[in-house]
């Protein structure tokens, strides 16, 4: 029994090592994962920035391009109900890929996905009648 003793003793050894062992690769994984990430994000950000300033540039232009035939208000104003028009279709356009609520749908409109489980069903069905109960003074003939 001593034997068996000394080898649980290094089994213990070896679960604990390799644990470590663990932990440092899937950290070290982490670590590039999230590295990658970060300039992605990065990249992104400076990418709506540029955007951003590209489209006040764009802004501009239009505006002025107007001045030459309206007056400078008149010109800001229909720049301001173009870049507002732009807006609003780029609102639906990210609108039109979300699926509603069944609560929130709009009648007559398609149905739903149905959920992942169950029976299809948001919510339990409810009975056309309710429970009765057999104990009930009313239940009794």
């Amino acid at each position: 029994m001593d034997r068996l003793d000394h080898l649980e003793h290094l089994d213990k050894d070896v679960v604990e090592e390799l644990a470590q062992v663990a932990r440092e690769t899937v950290r070290d994984e982490l670590r590039t994962q999230s590295r990658k990430q970060r300039r992605t994000a990065l990249l992104y950000g400076a990418s709506g920035a540029v955007a951003l300033y590209a489209g006040g540039a764009v802004a501009l232009a239009v505006g002025l391009a107007l001045t030459a035939v309206l007056p400078g208000w008149a010109a800001a104003l229909i720049t301001a109900v173009l870049l507002g028009a732009v807006a609003a279709c780029l609102r639906s356009a990210a609108h039109s890929g979300h699926r509603l609520h069944p609560l929130h749908r709009v009648p007559g409109g398609s149905p739903p996905a149905a959920p992942p489980s169950g029976l299809g069903l948001p919510y339990p069905p409810m009975p056309p009648y309710p429970p009765v109960d057999p104990d009930s003074p009313h239940h009794r003939s």
